[in-house]
């Protein structure tokens, strides 16, 4: 377990027993490609996926998804997600930490995203973080916005 400077805040796995948690943040940041609460539980089952929240107290604040494959050392951030009141406090810093610890202890060497072209707050943090564009994905999100991949080195 994790512990923020600040007090209460904690980083740490989430299992299905939040899923409700995890679906009304999901239902909060996004206008669509939200995570269906099939999906999620069947995410947050998987061995191949690792769930992390960030809590203040006991309610969850922050939100993310990891996906790794058998067979690549790569893994992919899926889903990230930050209450508004939340943000610009070092939550998706702390997600994406976290993210690249467990990468590295699954093997990975890279990490990859896939962001809206229309997120600048989200491309400026992946960018200050070490990550770069790597190409774009026409239409990939369900209102037909394009998708910059990102994609960073992780260090040993």
């Amino acid at each position: 377990m994790e512990t923020n400077a600040c007090a209460g805040v904690v980083c740490r796995r989430v299992g299905v027993n939040r899923i409700d948690d995890l679906l009304a943040l999901e239902e909060a940041c996004f206008e669509c490609d939200r995570i269906s609460r099939r999906n999620l539980r069947n995410l947050l089952r998987s061995p191949s996926a690792c769930c992390l929240g960030v809590f203040l107290g006991k309610e969850l604040v922050g939100s993310m998804v990891v996906l790794f494959r058998r067979n690549t050392r790569s893994a992919r951030i899926y889903s990230v997600a930050v209450a508004s009141a939340q943000r610009g406090r070092g939550i998706a810093r702390r997600l994406m930490a976290r993210a690249e610890r467990e990468a590295r202890g699954r093997g990975c060497t890279r990490m990859r995203l896939e962001v809206r072209l229309d997120n600048f707050p989200a491309i400026k943090l992946y960018e200050s973080l070490g990550f770069a564009s790597a190409r774009i994905i026409p239409e990939f999100y369900e209102d037909g916005t394009h998708a910059m991949v990102y994609r960073k080195e992780l260090e040993s």
